[in-house]
């Protein structure tokens, strides 16, 4: 199996749910959770970066690796190239961004974006995605859709239909062919890119879009996409959110 390292970014600021990293799911903090979960994907190494000493002391108290990192940084991002920077990684790791709001991710996903980017030597980045089978979804903007060329690399990703079939879009049945398919918001990075992605600067179609990985796209970087069935649950951005996925963990007895 490909030798890879988890960084989960925790930040602790949240518009919709203040301290979201230490909201408490049957009888854990959420991004202990995330870390259980990440844990069982095989990484050699899992790290929680957060900008928050209470986030940190509890990570610690479960026995994860916790770096803090600046409160300056703008994405999830950036705070992987810090603990890369700090740790002294070399420029071939693999590094999984593992967002800190999944504590339902299957750690199966995990492994398989990273094993993609190390099987697709031209990528800086993986990500993966899954079939999109209806109308709904497809004209969805809150779904994020992705185009790949013949060898899984991607070539645009959208929140606008794509690719858009032309004859079918006047009505009818779903073209069970079409090559469309939803982004998951999971990346690999190797460590060489994320040493100079802040020096990058932010592209127009990145901006418009509100997708950060069309940066790496409009500068010239490889995105190799999995394309897979282990699809994670709901991530937690809201009160609902959190009470489903309490629900699930307490029917589960996790």
């Amino acid at each position: 199996m490909v030798n890879f390292k988890i960084v989960i970014p925790a930040r602790f600021a949240s518009t919709r749910l203040p301290g979201k990293p230490l909201l408490d799911i049957a009888g854990k903090p959420m991004v202990v959770r995330v870390a259980e979960q990440a844990a069982k994907s095989g990484a050699s190494e899992v790290w929680v970066a957060t900008d928050h000493q209470g986030v940190a002391d509890a990570v610690k108290a479960h026995g994860f690796n916790v770096m803090m990192t600046s409160s300056e940084h703008a994405s999830g991002t950036d705070r992987l190239a810090e603990v890369a920077q700090h740790l002294n990684w070399q420029d071939d790791e693999i590094v999984v961004n593992v967002q800190g709001d999944e504590p339902l991710i299957p750690p199966n996903l995990i492994q398989e974006v990273a094993q993609h980017l190390h099987d697709h030597s031209q990528a800086s980045i993986s990500t993966a995605s899954h079939a999109v089978h209806d109308w709904p979804t497809l004209f969805n903007p809150n779904v994020v859709k992705v185009v790949t060329d013949r060898m899984g690399y991607a070539l645009y990703f959208s929140r606008a239909p794509i690719p858009f079939a032309r004859d079918s879009f006047g009505g009818g049945p779903f073209p069970e062919d079409i090559p469309a398919f939803r982004h998951i918001g999971i990346y690999a990075y190797r460590a060489s890119f994320l040493k100079v992605y802040n020096q990058l600067q932010p592209a127009g179609i990145e901006e418009f879009e509100a997708l950060e990985q069309l940066r790496a796209l409009w500068h010239g970087y490889k995105i190799s996409v999995a394309t897979t069935e282990h699809t994670p649950g709901a991530g937690v951005d809201t009160q609902e959110d959190l009470q489903r996925v309490r629900q699930i963990f307490e029917s589960h007895s996790v």
